[in-house]
């Protein structure tokens, strides 16, 4: 229960973090977030980090308080699991605990990761969690690197409000990839007056074949649905080799 408080208090500080973040969706059914942040690398190095939690997620947001505990099994059924060590002043027969954050449903490698599963305090509630992660090769005038988006939807019975709750889980998110970002290293933006020339756009352009971010000209639910789309076809068998 304590580090649950914690993670709601930290998602709830309002720390800036370099990690672009949304409350996309949200109602009393639940809630979608939606979460980028791009690196200076190939997907793959990308991926590789991605599923090594232990080098870049935060201490505070575990339950054992150290993020060298957990671990992720990126194939299907595979787990996102944390140990809890023994205390020192248990008994000699105690053995160490453990935790299931997320199980794996889906995975492609340095292209998809699909998991299931309630984060933080929202393991305690009657709620299912599909977090979606992509990594898409992006080309900037300055180089290349990865678009990474984490989609997180949530849906069920929980005794937090909504407006209270997709905020503070969505902080704490932005906060992890922040820190993803930032040990890879970020994508430098262009300078503003290439940008101001169209080379680049801030976000991907709504109706690309790849994981669009929503039209802010489209209300919520056809924004949702647009994000959706996207993320089945790119989930459609396609002839070229996935990215080395």
């Amino acid at each position: 229960m304590r580090k649950c408080l914690v993670f709601l208090a930290a998602g709830l500080s309002g720390l800036a973090v370099p990690a672009s973040a949304e409350v996309v969706q949200k109602n009393e059914a639940g809630f979608v977030l939606r979460v980028t942040g791009e690196v200076a690398a190939a997907p793959a190095v990308a991926w590789n980090t991605f599923v090594s939690p232990a080098k870049w997620w935060s201490n505070a947001h575990t339950f054992s308080g150290e993020a060298v505990n957990l671990t992720l099994d990126p194939s299907a059924n595979g787990c996102f699991c944390e140990m809890l060590p023994v205390p020192k002043d248990a008994p000699v027969s105690q053995r160490p605990g453990s935790v299931m954050h997320m199980r794996v449903l889906y995975a492609e490698p340095y292209r998809a990761l699909r998991m299931t599963g309630g984060l933080g305090p929202l393991q305690s509630e009657a709620v299912t969690g599909t977090m979606t992660v992509t990594f898409k090769p992006v080309d900037m005038p300055n180089g290349k690197g990865t678009r990474i988006l984490w989609e997180y939807v949530v849906g069920g019975y929980m005794r937090y409000k909504p407006d209270t709750i997709s905020v503070a889980v969505d902080k704490v998110l932005a906060e992890q990839l922040a820190s993803l970002v930032k040990l890879v290293g970020p994508l430098q933006a262009p300078a503003p007056e290439a940008a101001s020339e169209g080379i680049v756009e801030a976000e991907i352009p709504s109706g690309e074949s790849s994981v669009a971010a929503p039209d802010p000209t489209l209300d919520e639910a056809a924004a949702g649905e647009s994000v959706k789309a996207a993320l089945d076809k790119m989930f459609k068998k396609k002839e070229d080799a996935p990215p080395r």
